[in-house]
Order: structure tokens, then C-alpha cells, then sequence
């Protein structure tokens, strides 16, 4: 039976030197394993009178970058021969498994799946793999499906260097977390991120949450009334997490009406343009950036080996919740002011004169 294997490789000991794009590995002990061999037929890559269709179902486009995610994606698809069908849940659990569904039966050879209940697909993805698709989980995480897949960012890390960052600036005193949506595996990741720095200041009575929030589709409204309620009832806050740019947008709003914009330092991540203006003008403290080129193509040439029957190499696996996932992940940055121009600008994720508005 044919069809691609991904493979787990186990290191003892090794040493990693990036240069640029390109890591050299080397590696003094290495077993190579089958991680996973897939026993479903698949689709053809040769679709007869046509290019072969790779699926992208979003969540929802309430987020800045999903837009940037979904061009990217287009182009090196195209580029690599696909055509490229994008659909909208609207952020409707039923509507994307439908949805999928759709994909499958128009003949999609692989489907991206940027989920929006993570625990509410597994179902459908059984039946897609069934009928040979390629399912990856794209960015977030689904539970309990088994997807080929999952490729997205070192998401502990985004909470990591978000706590961090506030460390650095409020070494002491009440911090509020506002988390993103229960709905979303990367949320729980962000947060996890978050203690693994915070952890040991709240043991030693440093730092204690004073608030912290879950906010349903990730929308700014639960960062403005957490906010809000501490203000009005006089509670001193020395620093707020936003676990993306648009919470710590909500929560930076609420402060611009107590006048304590930039007198308590906001973080957040997604690197939105709104965010990197706020940094630059010292109304939000960082920013986490996603180089989302990388993570984009990296999805379509995975794809694309594994439609060409190449064995696929993983350093890393992620457990769903019932199964361990091979798990392709991308590096993060932490942007504040000082590095700016030389991120998100220098790689044309925004532009400077958008950064840096003249008024």
C-alpha cells in the first residue's frame, strides 16, 4: 500500500544552528521511527481535467491576520499547482462541519482546518480521512480527530514572552488576564505560557491575579468590563495581559477613559497593526509576531510532500486529547518599540507609514 510516512525523530543529543530559514542539525545519536503511517486510501494528487483542490475552512475573519494567512496560502498553492477553496464559518461550529463536509464531497485532496470549536470536529475529520482527504490542523489545535497535521507557532512561548515582557516592567503588584476563548486549544497554550513565568512570583506573594477572564470568540468586550469594574470599584492595577492585540485593545480603551494610558503597561500578540501604532506611540507595551509566511508555505509544501509520497521527518508531537499529533512548529518574536523597523517592517508584514502614523 503507498501513501506518505511521517516520521518521529528521536534525538539524544544534538545541537541546532539557524541561518536564516535554514536549520543544520547535528546530530550525535538518532533513531528514526514510523510516527505514523496512514492507512486510509487518499485522493489523488492528478485531478483529471483540473488542478487538484486544497481546502482552507476558517473559523471566522473577526481576527486581523487571518486574511494575511488566506492570501499566502493562495499563492504558494497556486504556485505549487492547487486550486485553492476558501470558506467562512462564521463562527458556527455546525456550519463548519458542513462545510467540510462540502469540501469533501467537491473532491478536496487535503483540507486546512482552522477550527472553531476544537472539540467539535472530530467526527467529521474521520469521516474526511476515511475518504482519503489530508487533514491538517491549521494554527489551532482540534481535539480528539487524529488530523495528519497540526502546524502552527510555539503558542507557550507567545505566553511566555508576554509574562515575561510585564516581569520586566511590573516586577510586583495586580495583574488581570484576560484569556481568549474557551473554544480555542491555543488559548489554554497562551495561558500556560503565562504561568510558566508568573508562577513563581504569585508563590512568593509578588504578583497576585486579581482578575482573570475567559472571553467567548475572543471578543474585546470581556477585556472592557474586566477592566472597567476593577477602575470603578478603585482597585489598583499595575499590569493586564490580552491574549491577542484585540483584547489588549479592549482593555486599553477602558484605560484611555480613567486617563492611565501607558501608565499600566498592556501586552498582547497577533503583531495587529493597531497594536504595533499603539507600541510605537507607548500605549501598549509588546506585541508577539507571527511570521505567518512561514508557517503559511510551510502548510502548503507539507501538503504538497505528502500528496508526492515523501516521507515527512517531525521533531515533535502534540497529544490531542485521545492521540499524539505530529506537530510542526514555528518561532515567534516579541516586538515592543526598539525592534520594531526591524521585524514586522522589515518583513513587510506592515508597513512603516501605517506603523508610524503622522498626525
Amino acid at each position: 500500500m503507498g501513501g506518505y510516512k511521517l516520521k518521529l525523530n528521536f534525538k539524544n543529543i544534538f545541537i541546532v544552528t539557524v541561518i536564516s530559514v535554514v536549520a543544520i542539525i547535528v546530530v550525535i545519536t538518532i533513531f528514526d521511527g514510523v510516527l505514523n503511517q496512514r492507512q486510509e486510501p487518499r485522493r489523488s494528487f492528478v485531478v483529471e481535467n483540473g488542478k487538484p483542490m486544497l481546502g482552507f475552512c476558517v473559523d471566522a475573519m473577526v481576527i486581523e491576520r487571518w486574511q494575511k494567512d488566506i492570501n499566502i496560502v493562495k499563492t504558494k498553492a497556486e504556485e505549487l499547482g492547487f486550486q485553492v477553496e476558501v470558506v467562512n464559518a462564521y463562527e458556527s461550529g455546525e456550519k463548519q462541519i458542513e462545510q467540510i463536509r462540502s469540501l469533501v464531497k467537491e473532491g478536496a485532496v487535503a483540507i486546512f482546518v482552522l477550527p472553531y470549536d476544537k472539540d467539535g470536529l472530530s467526527e467529521v475529520i474521520a469521516e474526511a480521512k476515511k475518504e482519503g482527504v489530508i487533514i491538517i490542523s491549521y494554527d489551532r489545535l482540534i481535539a480528539n480527530a487524529d488530523v495528519d497535521a497540526y502546524v502552527s507557532f510555539d503558542n507557550v512561548a507567545v505566553g511566555e514572552y508576554m509574562a515575561s515582557a510585564l516581569i520586566e516592567k511590573a516586577p510586583t503588584g495586580n495583574y488581570v488576564i484576560i484569556n481568549g476563548s474557551k473554544l480555542d486549544h491555543n488559548a489554554y497554550m497562551f495561558n500556560e505560557g503565562y504561568y510558566n513565568v508568573l508562577q513563581p512570583y504569585i508563590d512568593a506573594e509578588e504578583i497576585t491575579i486579581i482578575s482573570e477572564v475567559w472571553a467567548d470568540n475572543w471578543r474585546e468586550e470581556y477585556a472592557i468590563d474586566a477592566v472597567s469594574k476593577l477602575l470603578i470599584e478603585d482597585v489598583q492595577i499595575d499590569a493586564i495581559i490580552g491574549a491577542n492585540d484585540r483584547l489588549a485593545e479592549g482593555a486599553i480603551s477602558v484605560l484611555s477613559e480613567f486617563g492611565l494610558v501607558g501608565a499600566i503597561p498592556v501586552v498582547g500578540h497577533d503583531a495587529d497593526v493597531s497594536a504595533c501604532q499603539k507600541i510605537v506611540e507607548g500605549k501598549q507595551l509588546m506585541t508577539v509576531y507571527k511570521p505567518i509566511k512561514n508557517l503559511a508555505e510551510g502548510a502548503v509544501e507539507l501538503v504538497y510532500k505528502m500528496l508526492q509520497n515523501q516521507d515527512v521527518i517531525v521533531y515533535e508531537t502534540i497529544n490531542d486529547g485521545k492521540f499524539d499529533v505530529p506537530f510542526y512548529k514555528f518561532d515567534v518574536i516579541p516586538v515592543d518599540a526598539s525592534n520594531m523597523r526591524e521585524t514586522v517592517i522589515k518583513d513587510l508584514f506592515h508597513r512603516e507609514e501605517d506603523v508610524y502614523r503622522q498626525d
